[in-house]
């Protein structure tokens, strides 16, 4: 949490120490730290945020995946060379119960991950924090889109529209997602109910033949 928080902290500290040395008005510089600030630090805390949840789910579900084999393998094996009657009854209950847990763990972290889509939230916000970042390297440099422009306050109203026109990308491709995901799940729903529906169908045909 401290690492975090210092890199947090760094990124902040960085570009308000850099935004120092430029030269613009108060409105500007309120822009760039209310605007483009903000929104590199909320974006670049949401794409590290995604990033662990979802290494945390898929090695969990990669692990977890592993192990099930060789525990159904021991469960499987009605041999077990134990002296003990009630130890060998006791180690089968334990490896019996182990299976179910971890089968359900698996399940879960991928239903979640499933759900969630938390590896492609991270490379979305990934792409989009890295854009934001170069839009503001380039601009405090006057390079790439702004290598035209002598000063910083002229080459302002370009900047703030390639901002824009991001943080709008950005929203865009998340409603498209949040509304494609409510498709998929509406559509897992009514697959699920069809089923049911075409067996009653199927039994009603059959009692009509009689």
């Amino acid at each position: 949490m401290a690492k975090k928080d210092s890199y947090h902290e760094f990124l902040k500290h960085d570009f308000n120490k850099l935004f120092e040395g430029i030269k613009l008005g108060d409105v500007q510089r309120h822009f760039l730290r209310s605007r483009w600030l903000d929104q590199v630090l909320w974006m670049e805390a949401k794409a590290n945020l995604s990033r662990n949840r979802h290494y945390f789910l898929r090695i969990t579900t990669i692990v977890g995946g592993v192990i099930l084999p060789a525990l159904v393998s021991l469960n499987i094996n009605t041999t077990l060379k134990v002296n003990n009657i009630e130890t060998n009854t006791r180690l089968r209950d334990v490896i019996i119960w182990s299976t179910f847990g971890l089968s359900q763990v698996v399940a879960i972290s991928a239903a979640i991950e499933e759900f969630f889509h938390y590896g492609e939230r991270w490379r979305h916000y990934r792409r989009t924090v890295e854009s934001l970042k170069t839009q503001g390297w380039q601009f405090s440099q006057l390079t790439g889109h702004y290598r035209n422009y002598t000063n910083h306050e002229q080459a302002f109203n370009l900047f703030a529209g390639q901002v824009e026109d991001i943080i709008q990308r950005d929203v865009e491709i998340y409603a498209t997602q949040v509304v494609q995901e409510k498709k998929e799940e509406q559509q897992s729903q009514e697959n699920y109910m069809v089923i049911p529906n075409t067996k009653i169908t199927n039994l009603e045909e059959k009692k009509e033949e009689k």
